[in-house]
């Protein structure tokens, strides 16, 4: 596993589709991403071989198309480039990124309870 996640934007969004998916074949992964952009297939399959030298994917070669997993975990990597953002962009302020992100979002009632419930188990923790 890498110690220190860089995926690109692009990078990001065959991830997101692994994690969400699974295992997946270029083709699979290529057919998500056409939904949203245009995206050529040379270029899905080109991005994923550079993802496994990166070791961001792993590919099991035993079947006539190979099939893609992600290498590295959701948590860890969105835990990384938080970090990398509150560092580069908030000044070390995680309130800061907090308060941003709630005031440049539609929020609902679910995640506004799941925040309160959250921000309370902190609290009970550092006491």
């Amino acid at each position: 596993m890498n110690q220190n996640i860089k995926p690109t934007e692009s990078e990001l969004e065959i991830l997101n589709i692994l994690w969400s998916k699974g295992a997946c074949t270029v083709r699979d992964v290529h057919e998500v991403l056409e939904q949203n952009k245009d995206a050529g297939y040379t270029t899905t399959l080109k991005l994923m071989q550079i993802m496994h030298d990166k070791n961001l994917l792993t590919r099991d070669a035993s079947a006539r198309s190979h099939v893609y997993s992600a290498n590295v975990s959701q948590e860890k990597t969105q835990g990384q480039l938080v970090k990398k953002l509150i560092d580069n962009v908030f000044n070390g302020s995680a309130a800061q990124l907090v308060m941003q992100a709630l005031g440049n979002h539609k929020t609902d009632k679910k995640e506004l309870e799941a925040i309160k419930i959250y921000l309370k188990e902190m609290e009970n923790k550092q006491q």
